[in-house]
């Protein structure tokens, strides 16, 4: 059962994106062709199998337009579904349904393709005990939704935003003058709930963040070899997670090297959406 996103978080980004559709004068199209007190029966449905994310954003955006209108979802985020499937009833003013139309499915689409895509790279590792997170990499304005989406998928959120953990880069690293530098620097300032990581790029550094103990150390673009390496150094004293290119051609083979977490940024930067369409009943 995923723990659904509250409406308060939600209701914001469907009206700003309903806004952007409807512009100055409204759908003129529906105005044109379509009497005021027509009423619509519809479907949404799958045109390809996923997994879905974001039903709520059905529920929402027809609400805003319709407030009577009655939305009866038929399944429930995070379950798998073949193509085909109906994801949800609705009956109202005609006008305001097909309004709702193209917001509704391009959230849910791509919310949709997340989860799906995350959940094809959570079986990929399924059995080596390594979990598979998301990144910042993220559409401005959607990152509530677009990670509770991996949640769905059966992913783990990394950090939400630049105040929530503390994660030292390559760039922080250069201008601190060492990762050893660097890490004793943010212990020194963090609270006792911040985590601390460090991204490291080489065996070197490595050894060089391990003598200061962070919570966390980022493994960017190791080979396996190196990972292997890394796993065996660290025995179990700090978390450690592999990021940088990995795919589901690869990732299961990094999640074989012992690694913890595995931070995939393309959940959320290069997804494709699942195909979901209205049909009129």
């Amino acid at each position: 059962m995923i723990e659904p996103l509250p409406d308060l978080l939600i209701a914001p980004i469907v009206r700003a994106a309903l806004a952007e559709d409807l512009g100055r004068a409204g759908d003129v199209t529906a105005q044109a062709c379509i009497p005021a007190e027509a009423r619509l029966s519809a479907v949404f449905a799958t045109r390809k199998s996923g997994v879905i994310a974001g039903l709520a954003c059905i529920r929402l955006a027809v609400a805003e337009l319709d407030p009577r209108a009655d939305v009866r979802l038929l399944v429930s985020d995070g379950e798998k579904v073949s193509a085909g499937a109906k994801l949800a009833w609705v009956e109202g003013d005609a006008r305001a349904l097909l309004a709702a139309e193209r917001t509704t499915l391009n959230l849910l689409g791509r919310l949709c393709g997340i989860a799906t895509l995350t959940r094809a790279y959570v079986d990929a590792v399924a059995g080596t005990g390594a979990r598979i997170v998301d990144t910042r990499k993220t559409t401005p304005g959607l990152r509530a939704l677009e990670k509770y989406a991996v949640r769905c998928g059966g992913g783990v959120n990394h950090r939400f935003g630049l105040d929530d953990a503390i994660l030292i880069k390559d760039n922080h690293v250069a201008a601190c003058g060492s990762v050893g530098e660097a890490v004793r620097r943010a212990k020194a300032t963090a609270g006792h709930l911040m985590k601390v990581e460090v991204e490291v790029d080489s065996l070197a550094q490595l050894d060089e963040a391990l003598a200061e103990a962070p919570d966390v150390i980022m493994l960017d673009n190791f080979s396996l070899e190196d990972l292997r390496a890394a796993v065996g150094r660290t025995d179990g004293k700090v978390v450690l997670e592999a990021s940088g290119g990995i795919t589901l051609e690869t990732v299961r083979a990094v999640a074989q090297t012992g690694v913890e977490v595995i931070s995939v940024g393309a959940l959320t930067h290069s997804v494709s959406v699942l195909d979901i369409g209205l049909d009129a009943v």
